[in-house]
């Protein structure tokens, strides 16, 4: 992933790509952040699958502030929040839709024989494990509650 994100950078800085030069650069500095951070847990450097994590904790952040800049008044940064989440969106594996998500929850819960509420930290961590980036795990917490009731 990490030489996507450097051919990616190569490229908007030969189109003069000024927002997706500034947001892939946003982008490795969040990994390289990451990286450090690991260093002090023992780690070389972070998984491809935490790049994911980064990369969704980043999507998040971007549609909470054009949510406030929305309700501020301030459209035009809202919509550069926008264009940044369009940005880091490729990198990310296609997203699984609703039913395609509900479907997921149903046999991770299944396959693990889980019960009660108690199983739902399994779940969820089998969930992280198998679909990293390819959905919204809020959204499946919720189902995987309801189905764990």
């Amino acid at each position: 992933m990490r030489e996507a994100f450097n051919s990616a950078l190569k490229d908007a800085m030969r189109d003069q790509d000024k927002r997706r030069m500034a947001t892939l650069r946003l982008i490795t500095a969040a990994i390289k952040d990451r990286d450090i951070a690991a260093r002090g847990e023992g780690k070389e450097r972070i998984s491809d699958d935490e790049i994911l994590g980064v990369l969704a904790k980043m999507i998040k952040q971007r549609e909470e502030s054009a949510k406030i800049y929305e309700e501020a008044g301030r459209l035009e940064l809202a919509e550069q929040e926008r264009e940044e989440i369009v940005i880091i969106r490729t990198f990310l594996p296609k997203q699984l839709g609703e039913a395609e998500v509900k479907a997921a929850c149903a046999a991770v819960v299944a396959e693990i024989g889980a019960s009660g509420l108690r199983d739902m930290g399994r779940a969820m961590a089998e969930l992280k494990a198998r679909y990293a980036g390819q959905m919204d795990f809020a959204k499946a917490g919720a189902i995987v509650k309801e189905l764990l009731k």
